[in-house]
């Protein structure tokens, strides 16, 4: 059986490489979305994949640029193949107290965090229609659930992800297409150790099972709602936060 091929975007992130690093164990050939000015760390991180083993490959694309996201689209399945299964998982926050927000930094939030998600999406469903099974999997946020101070635009863009997943999971189940949103706390990534020790401290204090969660935890629900086993799962919104929040 030729196997199926997993793109995630934002792919050599924290989560991004863990999810990559998941979906290749479980037999899928995998494209790990970059954007342009991480070329160098794309290429040496691709480099130390493949070492490992694993049947990895980059795609260089904006994925807030609906041409990009075309044009890269059209290389991978040139290069590598169509697309079976979508993880979108870029993001990016510019916080900041609405009031003072300016309009850059709105846009910005929402055009990589949603936008990207219409911009990609769009490119690989006629694919996946035509074959009949088909995986999209969209990483939104606990703040996208109950909002966040200083997160109006990411709140909002998080939260638009939830309405796009129960719209084109209507649309598609029909086909064997499962579309769905996972929502994640406070995640132990490189860049959440790196805030000061009171200040995680204070973080997981509000977290009922008391520590943050494990990249490797989000690429396990991944991987299960990626598989065959969670064909009847679609339209959902799964909360993987430690409690912190229940809905």
């Amino acid at each position: 059986m030729t196997k199926r091929i997993a793109l995630v975007t934002g792919g050599t992130g924290g989560i991004g490489s863990c999810i990559c690093r998941q979906l290749s164990a479980d037999g899928f050939t995998v494209v790990a979305n970059y954007i342009a000015p991480d070329e160098e760390k794309a290429q040496a991180w691709l480099a130390s994949e493949r070492a490992a083993g694993r049947d990895m490959h980059i795609a260089m694309g904006d994925v807030s640029n609906y041409e990009s996201c075309v044009a890269m689209m059209a290389k991978i399945k040139a290069e590598v193949g169509a697309v079976s299964v979508l993880v979108n998982n870029a993001g990016i926050t510019k916080d900041g107290m609405f009031k003072k927000m300016p309009l850059e930094n709105w846009m910005d939030v929402l055009n990589i965090n949603l936008n990207s998600v219409f911009n990609v999406t769009r490119q690989v469903v006629d694919d996946m229609l035509a074959a009949g099974w088909g995986r999209v999997i969209n990483m939104s946020s606990i703040n996208g659930q109950k909002g966040q101070f200083g997160q109006a635009n990411y709140s909002a863009a998080k939260a638009g992800m939830h309405g796009f997943t129960k719209a084109l999971a209507q649309e598609t189940a029909a086909k064997g297409i499962t579309v769905n949103t996972i929502s994640p706390g406070y995640i132990g990534t490189e860049m959440v150790m790196a805030i000061k020790q009171e200040v995680r401290d204070q973080i997981v204090s509000g977290i009922p099972v008391g520590r943050l969660g494990k990249p490797e935890e989000i690429a396990k629900l991944v991987s299960y709602l990626a598989s065959e086993d969670a064909a009847f799962i679609t339209g959902a919104n799964i909360a993987i936060n430690g409690g912190q929040h229940m809905c």
